[in-house]
Order: structure tokens, then sequence, then C-alpha cells
């Protein structure tokens, strides 16, 4: 089974402006949604401001911009040496999150190229989630957060990416029974391994038994 090397990370507080209200809530597969529009019919709990500009309604979209691919594969590069994250397995996540559309927003709340949370986004210094380096740095940020927590198994820090690191603490640390979550992490696998074969070589950030 593929294995992140778990490498500890010293975060640094960033002073930010405050944005609007975000709500949370958990839905019956245990998956945690934050969303800064009050859910109908759901019981939500209210949190306080965010650090990142607050992601628009679907009728309400950014503005378009256009960014060079090979500016994005520059960023992608940046973040995975700066978190020690092979890059394949950053474009394989990039891949199947947004299909590297910067402006992808989900009906849950998800948000630009990694497809953040707004909780996610803030607790990965993310002050703009539509900024699509801020973007790319907050998702590889935490997928190192996760590899380091689940102890760089690959499988798993997907599943936690997808469902939340919640879900799959309750299944002991393995992958939900969530067919979505399952469809995902094979999907990621699949992607990752032929990204690194277009690479025509092996990361030096890949460690041996990913080879």
């Amino acid at each position: 089974m593929p294995r992140l090397p778990v490498v500890l990370l010293a975060l640094c507080l960033a002073p930010v402006a405050r944005a609007s209200a975000i709500y949370t809530y958990r839905e019956r597969d245990g998956t945690i949604v934050y969303t800064n529009v009050p859910p109908p019919g759901t019981h939500a709990k209210k949190l306080g401001g965010t650090s990142f500009r607050q992601a628009p309604r679907p009728s309400d979209p950014p503005q378009r911009s256009v960014i060079t691919p090979a500016l994005y594969m520059q960023w992608m590069s940046e973040a995975s040496r700066k978190y020690n994250i092979p890059l394949a397995l950053v474009r394989a996540v990039m891949h199947a999150e947004s299909n590297f559309d910067p402006h992808a927003l989900s009906r849950r709340g998800a948000s630009g190229l990694m497809q953040l949370m707004p909780g996610t986004a803030s607790e990965m210094y993310v002050q703009d989630i539509f900024n699509a380096r801020d973007n790319i740095f907050g998702g590889v940020r935490y997928l190192r957060v996760l590899a380091n927590e689940f102890g760089g198994q690959m499988e798993t820090m997907l599943a936690a990416y997808n469902a939340g690191p919640d879900a799959v603490r309750k299944y002991g640390g393995q992958i939900p029974p969530f067919d979505e979550t399952r469809a995902y992490v094979q999907k990621v696998l699949s992607l990752y391994y032929q990204y690194k074969q277009e690479g025509g070589m092996t990361s030096q950030l890949e460690p041996a038994s990913w080879r």
C-alpha cells in the first residue's frame, strides 16, 4: 500500500480579516459539511467569521480569469516541494476534484481547484478560496496534514480528503463504507499512477515503497 513520509509542520498563524458566518452540520453518512448559506431543514451550528473571502453562491460565480497551464504546474510543483507531497498525487487530486477548473463550486460549497470546503480553507490559512495559487497551496497543505495524521497511508488520507477525517476515524482509520468515497479513492489512485508514468521518471519526493 502506498505510504507517504510523515513530516511535522510548523504552522504559522497569520493575521486575517473576518468574513461572513459559516454554518456546519453532519450528514447521515458522517460527512461534516461547511457552508456560508444557512441550510434549510437542517440543524446547523453557526460558526464565527472565517479567514478567507466568502465563497459565492452558484448564482453569483466569481469572475473568470485566464491562467496558463504552465503557471498551474509551477504552483503545483512549488506546493509539492514545500509540503513533501508527490507532484503526481497533487495533479491526480486536482483532476478528480475539479478537472482543473479554478472556478468549480460544488452543491456542498467545496470551491476551487482542490475543492476546499470553507472550514478546511480557513484551517489551511487560505484567504481567497478562488485564488488559484492560494487554493492549490491550501489543498496540498491539507494533504500533508492528512498524511501526517494517518501515517502516510495514501488510500486512507485520500478517503479523509473526500469524506473528512472524522469519518475515517469513526471507522478505525479505514476507508469508510461509502460508495462515493471508495470510488473517489480508486479514481485518484488510477490518476496518480497515470501521471506518474507520464512524468517519465520517479519523483524525488516519492519513497522507495511507492516505486
